[in-house]
């Protein structure tokens, strides 16, 4: 069985939802706990291959990882969305299937790329990173899908999707758009039966506006010197 080894990380977002303090810096740039979002987002990703995105005030991006052992993918001609992002940063990711994460949540607990590599089987053609939807902490708004017994999942509420999962790309060849989102992806395999979850059992908080960040760093219990 193919295990991935490389990780694209989202971070070319325009970040409407976390302003003002996306007014000047990306979203990915915002403090939680005295760091930037992508670097907690980076400190899952040992021993992989990591590749981010970047469009948004895409130069900060680029500045940040300079000393970083990190492949950027250059988006600032065109915001591509999550599929095209991941479409166009195929030649650097070299590998199929890849990891993806957002960079707009924390996690405390097991590495959420462990939970997703242990539980990866071949018959998957994706694999989704689950929350329940009573411990999607700074979620707002309904779940995203359902998980049923043989861990194939639906359209539903009863879980959040984290932003991390396992994808085969293979379909992205027969997708003709140049930006396009996850769901062109995800579509066809909630058809085919192929998209499966799991359960992330840490603690995850969705890091998505200016009041999610005191949350957040609650949650990490971490408290500022300042």
């Amino acid at each position: 069985m193919t295990t991935p080894t490389s990780i694209l990380l989202f971070a070319a977002g325009l970040g409407t939802r976390m302003a003002p303090l996306t007014n000047t810096r990306p979203k990915p740039m915002v403090e939680v706990a005295g760091r930037p979002l992508l670097d907690h987002a980076l400190d899952h990703c040992d021993g992989l291959k990591a590749v981010v995105n970047a469009h948004y005030f895409a130069d900060q991006i680029i500045s940040h990882l300079e000393d970083k052992d990190v492949v950027v993918s250059d988006e600032r001609e065109a915001l591509l969305e999550t599929g095209g992002g991941l479409k166009n940063a195929l030649p650097l990711l070299g590998s199929d299937p890849v990891y993806t994460m957002n960079t707009d949540a924390v996690w405390d607990g097991a590495n959420p790329i462990e939970t997703l590599k242990s539980a990866w089987r071949p018959e998957m053609d994706g694999l989704l990173l689950m929350i329940p939807r009573d411990q999607a902490v700074g979620h707002t708004g309904t779940g995203d899908f359902d998980i049923g017994s043989d861990g194939q999942i639906t359209r539903g509420h009863d879980y959040v999707y984290s932003g991390a999962q396992i994808i085969r790309t293979d379909l992205l060849a027969s997708i003709d758009k140049v930006a396009f989102s996850m769901w062109d992806l995800w579509t066809p395999m909630l058809e085919t039966g192929s998209l499966f979850g799991t359960t992330y059992h840490g603690k995850w908080c969705d890091v998505g506006r200016p009041d999610s960040i005191p949350v957040a760093e609650k949650l990490l219990n971490w408290t500022s010197n300042v």
